[in-house]
Parts: structure tokens; C-alpha cells; sequence
């Protein structure tokens, strides 16, 4: 048993890592920069701005330091919101994420315990096969489709 868990562990990490290598070289073959938008930058104020995040660096220093700040658990400075890093951003969303996360899953447990002991007590009658057409529906149709009928219900 320690053993597939330690094969596991290293399949977990070995695929978080090709995640987070195919993400930095993706977002560097994209074109422009962080700070080419809609507004175009004076060039002394962009060359400033890659200096101040490193980026004006050569990329295989800016992947091993990338590598090691994700390691420390710091995710740098933010791009979009100003004097923020992005750990902030994330800490600021996560308590309203985790609620969401554990009040949708008690309710698809609830839920999933309640139609299943109905269906198992009217084994092939009508709420068997009722049972059976949601949970269906459930697994198949995406989430954000799903998401629309029960963000109806729970709105003013």
C-alpha cells in the first residue's frame, strides 16, 4: 500500500510539474507581453516595468526562479491589480470558494443518499428509473448548464 501511494505522490507531482512548465513556455510564445494592452506604453515606462518583474532577463533564469518561488509557495506580484501579489488575490477568494466547494458538495451527498436509498427501495417502479434519469442528467450535463436552474432557485 506504500508503495502505489508513493507512486502516487510522485505521479501527482511529476504531472504538477509538466503543468506548470507547459504554462510558463505557453504564456511566453504567447504575443506581446503583460504589458502590451489596448493602451500602448511609452517604451521607457514597459522596459522599466520588465526590469522591475525580471522580465527583461533570460528565460531559462526567469523559469528556475519561477520554479523556486512556486516551491516557496509565493506566486509574485500581481500584473493586473497594482501593489498586490497574487496570494493576496488568492486568499482573498478562497474562503468564498472552499463555502461554495463544501455547500455544493453536502448538497450532491444529500441529494445522492436520498434518490438512491428511494431507487433501491422501489427497485424497477418508477422512481428507480426517476432516480436513475437525474443522477444521469447530473454526470452528463456541464456544470455551468446545470448551474443556471439552481442559480435560479437560490436568487431573490
Amino acid at each position: 500500500m506504500l508503495r502505489y501511494i508513493s507512486r502516487r505522490l510522485l505521479s501527482i507531482l511529476l504531472s504538477l510539474f509538466l503543468i506548470i512548465t507547459a504554462t510558463f513556455f505557453l504564456m511566453r510564445a504567447a504575443p506581446g507581453g503583460p504589458f502590451s494592452g489596448e493602451k500602448k506604453l511609452p517604451p521607457e515606462i514597459e522596459k522599466n516595468l520588465n526590469e522591475y518583474y525580471g522580465l527583461d532577463r533570460p528565460w531559462y533564469n526567469q523559469y528556475f526562479d519561477y520554479l523556486a518561488s512556486i516551491a516557496k509557495w509565493d506566486f509574485g506580484p500581481s500584473f493586473k491589480y497594482k501593489g498586490q501579489t497574487v496570494n493576496d488575490l488568492i486568499n482573498e477568494g478562497f474562503p468564498v470558494s472552499f463555502f461554495l466547494g463544501m455547500e455544493s458538495l453536502l448538497l450532491a451527498v444529500s441529494l445522492g443518499i436520498l434518490l438512491g436509498v428511494i431507487a433501491a427501495l422501489n427497485h424497477n417502479k418508477w422512481q428507480d428509473y426517476g432516480a436513475m434519469i437525474f443522477a444521469v442528467l447530473g454526470i452528463s450535463v456541464p456544470s455551468f448548464i446545470n448551474g443556471i436552474p439552481f442559480t435560479i432557485c437560490v436568487s431573490d
